[in-house]
């Protein structure tokens, strides 16, 4: 274990009280206006660093490879190096061809590692905008507005500068004090003698303000900036409520300012909120390439206190009828607008290449020593999410809000009218996790404590506080990862007009039949197929930012526990999705990348890799950089989870309705067991989710979520009556997890593979994750017990401590002299999902401090002052020198898995217990005996096999 001193000696910023007056808390301590116990927190001067990529760029690629080739004339290289460099080399020129081609017919490739962003990103986030799935607004945490995400699978880094809160503050008629509230450190402010943004008061230095962020909830605290007698707090809500399918799905946000007057005048003050649209500021795609148009709405709440003024419209240059000077002049004279500016109508609409701009100002009086609220809100519509391959839908909202672009002035109206109770639900959810004082032994009196162990129990506080704020925060992907959420009535109608388009075509043919080359359905593609019948809708969300792909099934087995614990009627929704498609066939050839081979898109059986990119549920398997047909983990991933959703929610219809695609995914996985010995191997190439990592033989990885996956249907086959199978199930199992242990078990984890290369023997991270599943689902244990503490006290001690005293997370590859497995990119990266799961695992097996110490290391490189600002753009990957790799990713989602672990659903608590040994139970007694004779045979000479953790060599 880490010492308490390396933990105590850490930057402290998890009280609101080490960054705000404990008088300007309690000052603020109305109407929620004082930011909460447990918020990440940052001051607003605090420098936002780029970003570093971890890259090869296609020239320095072509680069290495001729000085390669170059240099075996003298020096005698490895063969397989030289085979490794040189397909390194193929892959990057069929992918540049790939994506030049996409990009002729206006598409984007899935995957681009050539294509840059202007902006490049730097430690600036924030907590997003929004509800789920109806495009998304990300706010950096010095105020500024980015990351634009209306638009599938665009996203536009840049802030838009013109979209700003600012304040007026007059006292006795000649004290005035105006600023932009935000600081003005961005390479778009000019001169300040132009017409636009930069003309305007960017007095903020933010080192008296700061940023608390508790997702779906942020506040700022301006602690006397502007004006060193006024104490303000603008507190940022979003209708993100677990188990509510209807508000959070709106695309609308509120923003509530707390104003205290500490001074022995009066003030009046006036915040305005202003917003641009159109081309440069929101970018073209919005508005061009017959995208759907976007309306924005903001809006302030009036009252008694509170006078409401607008501009309908104003300029950034001196052709405007009025521009941003004029505008700011008016507010710093009058603190407000003209009344009859409300006779003019909505603002007008924008064309490309033009750039309008909004103010809504809200005035008050505020006595001295008095307080004051005024609220502000904003919303968007964009009713129709339109693919590139000509399917449009309707988003989720529009069920409630109708399909007029025009509904984002109904949902501002009732954002400010609603906020309250969002904020009431909110509480709801998240006040029993935060005061959850799960580990007792921490809650015990310091000061009868000797000195030393004070430091550590204060350290172990301050663990536990940082997990539960980072549990709730990491779920801004859930908003911002791209997602769409689709009505269910739009779906419908493009069930109708495919099945009778295709019933047209072919109408001499059965549906499955073999010659199609489009997507067809084994079982008939009728509407019920795509019916919603968990009654929520149809969810997509990507993989990352970066990678173009709708719920990438590989990933999404990681990232699903927090949809199953907070929508898991999403959850089982994405998962009736993939059982259908494992029913499917598309027979449309594509080239894949890695190899160059041709191939079929889809094939029945095989559970596909994501639900396409350009035009999702119906062309599937948007990755082409391998075969996923013949990966080796997605159809246990798919059998684990859905038994682990179907004994997590209890739903038995869920269970029979996807039983038939559970069964064909198990009997397709039998071609991969090539001797016969009930264990699959793996084909010599990266046939998993670490796509980049070749794997030989039995592997770690795959065999052990194989024997996890014949374990769960055998459970499921149980509850759904069809005892033969579970039979069947369990007997492959018992074959099959000898063959396992000798191939893999080396007296104190498993071996990466079971190959005969130098990285076979490696510890991999992620090696027992078909365990994780296994004990998430409240099923025996794979292994003996001592055997499981075992491994993962050895991945603890090598793959966590061992790379910089755990302050990282846990490296995918580790050899056991304690150095790196330098064999690929993913072998030496940090998975930050993959080790929220580890962590989780060890949860479920009584490890409790080394999962949060490994949890941690995520933590302290991600989201601390200290680390590499990866904050609320978690990325999917690091490497030990902290470069990233595809911000914004959806695998750290399984920070969820952590909780659940923590927290189990009553379904689990409550099921029978089985025994390891009762697995024979559900044998016939004939086969019970066959099973025997063959694990005699099997059995390795191993003195730590089914011994305790005791006797293990670790």
């Amino acid at each position: 274990m880490v010492s308490s001193n390396m933990f105590y000696r850490r930057k402290r910023s998890w009280r609101a009280g080490d960054l705000v007056s404990r008088s300007t808390l309690q000052l603020l301590d109305f109407d929620d206006g004082s930011p909460p116990e447990y918020a990440w927190r940052r001051k607003l001067s605090s420098h936002a660093n780029r970003l570093k990529e971890f890259n090869v760029t296609f020239r320095e690629a072509i680069k290495m490879h001729s000085q390669f080739m170059g240099i075996l004339a003298v020096i005698a290289l490895h063969s397989a190096e030289i085979l490794r460099l040189s397909g390194y080399m193929k892959l990057g020129l069929r992918l540049w061809s790939y994506i030049r081609e996409e990009a002729s017919h206006g598409r984007k490739a899935p995957i681009d590692p050539f294509t840059r962003e202007s902006d490049k990103p730097s430690a600036s986030q924030g907590v997003p905008l929004g509800g789920m799935g109806s495009g998304s607004i990300s706010r950096g945490f010095r105020g500024e507005f980015k990351h634009w995400q209306i638009i599938p699978g665009s996203c536009e880094m840049s802030p838009v500068m013109a979209n700003q809160f600012s304040i007026f503050i007059t006292r006795g008629g000649n004290k005035k004090y105006s600023s932009v509230l935000a600081p003005g450190q961005h390479d778009s402010l000019k001169k300040s003698s132009d017409d636009g943004i930069s003309s305007w008061d960017w007095k903020l230095r933010g080192d008296r303000s700061t940023y608390h962020a508790l997702f779906p909830r942020a506040w700022t605290v301006y602690d006397g900036e502007p004006d060193p007698e006024l104490k303000v707090s603008c507190r940022q809500i979003s209708p993100f409520i677990p188990h509510n399918y209807q508000e959070s799905s709106l695309p609308t946000s509120v923003f509530v300012y707390t104003i205290v007057n500490t001074g022995k005048e009066r003030a009046k003050v006036s915040l305005v909120m202003t917003w641009a649209v159109g081309f440069p500021i929101i970018p073209a795609v919005m508005t061009a390439n017959n995208n759907p148009p976007v309306t924005f709405a903001v809006a302030a709440c009036e009252n008694q206190n509170v006078n409401v003024t607008v501009l309908p419209a104003f300029g950034l240059s001196g052709e405007s009828s009025v521009t941003g000077r004029e505008m700011w002049g008016t507010l710093s004279q009058d603190g407000c607008f003209d009344r009859d500016n409300f006779s003019a109508g909505p603002s007008m609409r924008s064309s490309l290449g033009d750039t309008v701009c909004a103010a809504v100002c809200a005035s008050t009086w505020v006595e001295p020593h008095g307080r004051c609220t005024v609220v502000f809100s904003l919303a968007w519509s964009s009713p129709k999410v339109k693919f590139k391959k000509g399917n449009a839908y309707y988003r989720r909202y529009t069920k409630f809000y109708g399909t007029s672009p025009r509904s984002a002035i109904n949902l501002v109206q009732d954002a400010l009218m609603k906020y309250k109770h969002w904020e009431e639900e909110i509480d709801k959810w998240q006040s029993p996790i935060l005061h959850d004082e799960r580990f007792p032994e921490w809650c015990v009196l310091v000061h009868d404590l000797p000195v030393g162990c004070c430091k550590a129990v204060l350290s172990s506080i301050e663990l536990c506080v940082k997990y539960k704020v980072t549990l709730f925060n990491e779920l801004y992907f859930l908003v911002a990862g791209g997602t769409v959420w689709i009505d269910s009535a739009s779906l419908m109608a493009d069930a109708d007009e495919m099945l009778n388009s295709r019933l047209s075509e072919d109408n001499d043919l059965p549906l499955h039949h073999s010659s199609r080359n489009s997507a067809v359905p084994l079982i008939g593609f009728t509407p019920h197929i795509i019916d919603d019948r968990e009654n929520v809708g149809k969810f997509l969300y990507l993989e990352g930012i970066e990678y173009f792909m709708w719920c990438t099934y590989d990933v999404h087995f990681y990232a699903s526990f927090a949809l199953l614990e907070l929508f898991p009627k999403i959850e089982l929704s994405i998962q009736r999705d993939f059982a259908t498609a494992v029913l499917r066939e598309d027979k449309s050839r594509v080239r894949f990348l890695a190899d160059g081979t041709w191939g079929t898109r889809k094939v029945i059986g095989a559970v596909a890799h994501d639900l396409g990119a350009h035009d999702p549920w119906h062309e599937l398997n948007a990755y082409n950089i391998h075969d996923t047909s013949r990966w080796k983990d997605l159809n246990p991933k798919f059998v684990l989870q859905v038994y682990r959703d179907f004994a997590a929610t209890g739903d038995m219809t869920f269970g029979k309705d996807v039983w038939p695609a559970v069964c064909t995914a198990m009997e397709y996985m039998e071609q991969f067991d090539h001797d016969d010995d009930g264990m699959i191997e793996n084909d010599g190439f990266p046939d998993q989710t670490y796509d980049a990592w070749t794997v030989r033989g039995v592997s770690a990885y795959c065999g052990c979520l194989w024997l996890a996956a014949l374990q769960a249907a055998a459970a499921l086959a149980r509850s759904l009556g069809h005892h033969d199978y579970a039979e069947r199930c369990m007997l492959k199992f018992a074959k099959a997890k000898p063959v396992f242990e000798a191939k893999l078990w080396n007296g104190s984890y498993f071996n990466y593979d079971s190959g005969t290369s130098y990285n076979s023997r490696s510890i991999h991270a992620d090696q027992l994750a078909g365990q994780w599943y296994t004990a998430s689902s409240g099923l025996p244990p794979l292994f003996d017990e001592g055997r499981i503490k075992c491994t993962l006290q050895k991945i603890f001690d090598y793959n966590v401590m061992r790379v910089k005293g755990g302050r990282m997370g846990a490296v995918n590859g580790m050899h056991p002299n304690g150095k790196v497995d330098e064999t690929c990119m993913q072998s030496r990266e940090i998975w930050t999902g993959v080790t929220y799961s580890l962590a989780a695992t060890m949860l479920l097996h009584g490890m409790d401090d080394q999962a949060f110490t490994t949890a941690e290391g995520i933590f302290i490189a991600g989201w601390s002052e200290e680390g590499y600002g990866y904050w609320f753009q978690t990325p999917e990957a690091w490497t030990i020198d902290g470069h990233y790799r595809s911000l914004i990713y959806m695998r750290p989602l399984a920070i969820w898995a952590m909780q659940y672990a923590l927290s189990p659903p009553r379904t689990i608590l409550e099921a029978p217990k089985v025994n390891t040994m009762d697995r024979t139970s559900y044998i016939s007694p004939s086969t019970l005996q066959f099973l025997q004779d063959s694990v005699r045979k099997m059995t390795p000479k191993n003195s730590c096999f089914g011994s305790s953790s005791s006797n293990c060599e670790c």
